[in-house]
């Protein structure tokens, strides 16, 4: 595919879903100035259009915005015929919609829970595998938006962290089986980055705190600019692996000794989080207390779940 080489987009069609907020619409923005041709895929129809709006006028054939949720086969493949009568191909995917959910596992709502899996893992599986035959054709590139949570995995983070390293594993055999075809797949590690998720995560009584007491690397949150820098560079490049921030890659190399790190710090911090969130849940229900967002609460109401 002419152009990937030489680390260039221009001319491209790039396939973004979760594009109407954070990291999907942060890299929208900046494909878009490297003159990539957009198709924008997400819930939240009013900020797609805002989107598609800033990366180019009215009736520009370089951009266009499909509301859609990934976990619905029907949504996905009236999206993607939508962006191939549009543009004629597709050439990359940003498997990028993800939400969150924050709990303990023993109180955390369980529809909350099942829908954190439902999108960010197995609306990543159905994206691929409803564009994979347009990507086998133009020989493209899928970057698939895993989490440093498939790394270091956090108390009260269980689904979030299963379905980022679902997706981790799902992006390392689905590479070894469509590399013979011509089509690249990298996997996005990003931290904590500045987005309304994020944001309102920090924000929530009981987790926030537990956040804020992570000092180091590992409690930082980045500017939206370093995740787009990066994961626009991997999009050009054809990345294998993208991590945000790089430090992000050395965490891996001491991967097995994690969990007894964040099990030792957890001893100081969980008891009295684990009453404060039972609180919690009792004032404002399990799902106000579990929900992180609005790309969460978006999720939820395409389910039914608000």
């Amino acid at each position: 595919m002419v152009g990937f080489g030489t680390k260039s987009v221009r001319g491209k069609v790039v396939l973004i879903t979760g594009a109407a907020r954070g990291i999907g619409a942060g890299v929208a923005r900046d494909l878009a100035k490297r003159g990539a041709k957009l198709a924008l895929v997400g819930l939240e129809a009013d900020e797609l259009a805002k989107v598609a709006a800033e990366c180019g006028p009215d009736g520009d054939r370089q951009v266009g915005w499909w509301e859609a949720d990934v976990t619905r086969w029907a949504d996905l493949e009236a999206a993607v015929a939508g962006v191939l009568e549009k543009f004629g191909r597709i050439d990359a995917v940003l498997a990028n919609a993800g939400i969150a959910a924050t709990g303990f596992t023993r109180s955390i709502d369980r529809k909350a829970f099942e829908r954190v899996i439902e999108v960010d893992l197995l609306g990543v599986w159905r994206t691929v595998r409803v564009t994979l035959p347009h990507l086998i054709e133009s020989k493209g590139y899928v970057l698939l938006v895993s989490s440093a949570a498939a790394i270091v995995h956090i108390p009260g983070n269980a689904a979030y962290s299963a379905a980022k390293a679902g997706v981790e594993a799902f992006g390392n055999s689905l590479r070894a089986e469509v590399k013979h075809l011509g089509v690249d797949v990298g996997i996005a590690h990003p931290t904590w980055i500045s987005t309304d998720m994020v944001n309102n995560a920090d924000a929530h009584p009981v987790f926030g705190k537990i956040r804020a007491a992570n000092k180091g690397l590992a409690g930082k949150t980045y500017p939206l600019s370093v995740a787009v820098d990066l994961i626009s560079a991997g999009i050009a490049a054809r990345a294998r692996v993208v991590h945000v921030p790089r430090w992000v890659g050395f965490a891996k190399l001491i991967r097995a000794l994690l969990p007894r790190i964040v099990e030792r710090q957890a001893r100081a911090l969980v008891p009295a989080a684990d009453e404060a969130v039972l609180k919690d849940i009792a004032e404002r229900g399990e799902l106000e207390s579990s929900l992180v967002g609005p790309g969460a609460r978006a999720a939820a109401r395409s389910a039914g779940a608000l």
